[in-house]
């Protein structure tokens, strides 16, 4: 007996890929076959999404909503200063409104918060020099936690209240500086609270020549006295128990800076518990700027 097997005859003509109505098939596959690979992948994505749902609820179940459960941070915080520029760069004409204006409309924003009349409503007069510690009652959170007062007119000369051109007009600039916010940093030990120094920086010229204009940066003067941020202002809570946090501020005054050259700045924080420019940023705890003021004589 002879088995003879099926032959397939070649006409030469393909049969259509995109849909075949001999054989209902829709790219090469069934319906019956594109349903089983849609519901695979559904039940795939539906299971990847609920592992990722449920990494992400775990993870937020250890986070505490009012400060970081882990703090991997600078030893020492970074600074700033009010007016910063472009670059941190302040370059005016004493002669031109319009080129320091700016600078002084935008201390007196930042420096809005800071009114005596906000300061009375808002927050609580303290004993200087030492910590504002509010601990918690065990897992009874303290919460909102109070501020201190840091009165606008702590900054004396640089406060905008007797001079809403911040000294610029004159050629005496001011210049605000703050810390960073750290929460729970607490930057001094045995009363002795931080201070602000400014000088001239060193800076590069040549392949291997140095210069700093020490000669240019002329006379100091800081508000509060001796540049402190007082002891009374730490530790931060964070933004969300401690609602009203004044952020303390040290204002530094150039009294006879040399005018129409550029004058390269560099101001640090000095502490018995931080260091600055550490290996990991050698800008920890100090800012530089450039002061440049133009004065025509004519």
């Amino acid at each position: 007996m002879n088995n003879k097997e099926d032959e397939r005859v070649d006409t030469g003509i393909k049969e259509p890929y995109f849909w075949n109505p001999r054989t209902h098939e829709f790219l090469g596959r069934t319906a019956s076959s594109w349903g089983l690979i849609l519901l695979f992948y559904l039940v795939f994505y539906i299971f990847l999404g609920g592992m990722f749902v449920l990494t992400m609820y775990v993870m937020l179940l250890t986070l505490d909503d009012y400060k970081p459960t882990y703090q991997d941070r600078l030893v020492t915080p970074g600074m700033m200063i009010r007016p910063r520029g472009e670059a941190m760069e302040i370059l005016y004409n004493t002669k031109d409104t319009e080129s320091f204006d700016i600078y002084a409309q935008t201390l007196n924003n930042f420096l809005d918060s800071y009114n005596n009349s906000l300061q009375v409503q808002n927050n609580d007069e303290c004993p200087p020099d030492n910590y504002f510690i509010q601990e918690d009652s065990g897992e009874v959170r303290n919460n909102p936690k109070r501020s201190c007062q840091f009165n606008r007119s702590t900054l004396e000369e640089c406060s905008g209240i007797t001079d809403r051109t911040y000294g610029y007009q004159k050629g005496q600039p001011c210049v605000l500086i703050k810390l960073n916010r750290v929460i729970g940093m607490l930057p001094g030990k045995d009363g002795q609270s931080p201070y602000v120094t400014c000088g001239a920086k060193r800076y590069k010229v040549g392949q291997d020549e140095w210069k700093e204009d020490s000669d240019a940066i002329g006379e100091l003067a800081y508000y509060p006295p001796n540049g402190t941020f007082n002891l009374m202002y730490f530790p931060y809570y964070g933004k969300k128990a401690q609602l009203n946090y004044s952020q303390p501020l040290v204002a530094v005054k150039f009294l006879n800076i040399s005018l129409n050259t550029d004058v390269n700045v560099e101001c640090k924080i000095n502490s018995n518990t931080l260091k600055t420019g550490g290996e990991r940023d050698k800008f920890a705890g100090r800012v530089s700027f450039k002061l440049r003021i133009t004065s025509p004589k004519n």
